[in-house]
């Protein structure tokens, strides 16, 4: 009887870490918001560079065997067409460093339901970032997206050239607080411009460079 009882209480165990693992594996990191910008403003690197920036960061936070891409929209160009932040990220689902997951999919990404917030938007070693009412506040993500997660198709330019100027010009933002002012001041993605693209005008606008990076697989 208690050869029994000792092999069903192990079996149990066995059951419950193995539970826990495959658990463990599907809730693995897949969004975070840089804990550190370029440190030259909006000046990125391009699209290759952030994405650089994203890969370095997970990696060096424990990630293994993911492809990361920066949520960045880039305008056309005469050698590139245009890029829109949300056909960069895969498909979802996507998990915050807690493994609590922050959207089921592109549409819920963009929609009025998804689980992005002051508590959930953390950096890839799992900290809070600074929002609005905290010193300094840092709420400011930089997108150069609209709401849908497309470019801005104004005749402007809202990517700091594409993410390679830190001086003249402006980047569109989101507040990943969800809160503050500018046209959406509730938007994670797509809130106001900035002043300018060095790292102090990100500064005094809310920000700090920071950007946010999705596992694509």
């Amino acid at each position: 009887m208690k050869k029994t009882l000792l092999f069903t209480s192990a079996a149990l165990v066995a059951a419950m870490t193995s539970v826990s693992t495959v658990n463990s594996q599907q809730n693995e990191m897949s969004f975070f918001i840089t804990s550190v910008g370029s440190g030259d403003g909006a000046n990125l690197g391009g699209l290759a560079g952030a994405d650089a920036h994203c890969q370095a960061l997970a990696e060096a936070a424990g990630s293994r065997g993911k492809t990361w891409r920066a949520y960045l929209s880039a305008h056309a160009t005469a050698s590139s067409p245009d890029v829109d932040a949300r056909n960069r990220i895969g498909f979802g689902p996507w998990y915050n460093a807690e493994g609590v997951q922050v959207a089921s999919n592109v549409n819920n990404l963009h929609g009025p339901n998804n689980n992005l917030n002051k508590q959930t938007a953390l950096t890839e070693n799992g900290d809070m970032v600074n929002g609005r009412g905290d010193t300094p506040n840092q709420h400011d993500i930089l997108t150069g997206s609209n709401l849908d997660g497309r470019e801005v198709e104004d005749g402007q330019n809202h990517t700091c050239n594409n993410w390679t100027s830190n001086g003249q010009g402006t980047a569109h933002v989101g507040h990943f607080d969800r809160t503050g002012g500018g046209q959406n001041p509730t938007s994670w993605n797509s809130a106001h411009g900035s002043r300018g693209c060095s790292q102090s005008d990100l500064v005094g606008t809310g920000g700090n460079g920071y950007f946010y990076c999705f596992a694509i697989d």
